[in-house]
């Protein structure tokens, strides 16, 4: 099975606490660690776990930050396809508080893969699934070629300007950015698959009433809610792309998105398939 991600890097640096600061407030740092993450990386490894390998059109920085993600993420066994763009890597600060929840703070601009940057765009056509967290039309246009296509409901306006037909929209239930709602795009997509933490979430397909679908269990102690839901992305595109039906695909999803909870960092407690 081939499967690939287009996609944004963000250099993110992990600070644990008790609890996040509120204004005017000093806390100490019990822990810190940092890699390279975003939801394009996290769920380009999630999906190199799942099959075995996972190509990853993105974009980096040309400063040290930007050579050292270039490095880590190929030593995660991606195949990387990745612009340079001058300026800074995008770093962001993340506080993990005794609960495991997480609260992130970006740093500079996005930077995503263009259809016009000399990459191996070719290989989409040979994708069984691609999932999209960034980039600009004409790169969305080019990922249309594999089998299936799953995009964060975050790029509905990069949707409409591409004017593309998706397999699956993946948003969250309670994070304003990701919300999806019928008529936002056009046209609609095949599926669309709403969050919900633990309380599992929604998924509708074209014409038909939502329908729930539960938490998994987690497989060990909760650690670190980072790369929740783009590993859950990562799984329902690595599902579809099976030929998994709905009910199935957000069920394997739900799994790799309750396994992340349970790891450390962008990709610690990420789901493998030997275990599947």
């Amino acid at each position: 099975m081939r499967v690939a991600v287009i996609g944004h890097v963000e250099w993110i640096e992990f600070v644990r606490v008790a609890r996040v600061p509120a204004a005017g407030d000093i806390v100490h740092a019990r822990d810190t660690w940092e890699g390279p993450g975003g939801g394009g990386a996290v769920a380009a490894a999630q999906l190199a776990r799942l099959a075995d390998d996972c190509i990853f059109f993105t974009a980096l920085g040309d400063d040290d930050l930007g050579a050292r993600a270039r490095r880590e993420l190929s030593a995660l066994g991606l195949r990387l396809e990745a612009a340079t763009r001058p300026g800074r890597q995008r770093r962001g600060l993340t506080f993990v508080d005794d609960t495991g929840e997480r609260t992130i703070t970006v740093i500079g601009e996005r930077l995503a893969p263009h259809a016009a940057d000399p990459l191996a765009w070719d290989l989409l056509t040979d994708c069984d699934a691609v999932y999209v967290t960034a980039g600009d039309p004409d790169a969305l246009r080019l990922a249309r070629r594999a089998r299936k296509l799953v995009t964060t409901a975050r790029i509905s306006a990069l949707l409409r300007a591409a004017g593309i037909e998706v397999d699956a929209l993946v948003g969250s239930a309670h994070d304003p950015a990701e919300r999806y709602a019928p008529g936002d795009l056009h046209p609609p997509p095949r599926l669309v698959v709403r969050t919900a933490g633990a309380a599992g979430g929604t998924y509708e397909a074209l014409g038909h009433a939502p329908r729930p679908y539960p938490a998994a269990p987690l497989p060990g102690p909760v650690a670190d809610a980072y790369g929740c839901g783009d590993s859950f992305a990562a799984g329902l595109t690595y599902a579809l792309g099976a030929g998994l039906d709905p009910d199935d695909a957000v069920r394997l999803a739900a799994r790799c998105g309750a396994a992340a909870l349970t790891g450390r960092g962008p990709h610690g407690g990420q789901l493998d398939r030997s275990t599947l």
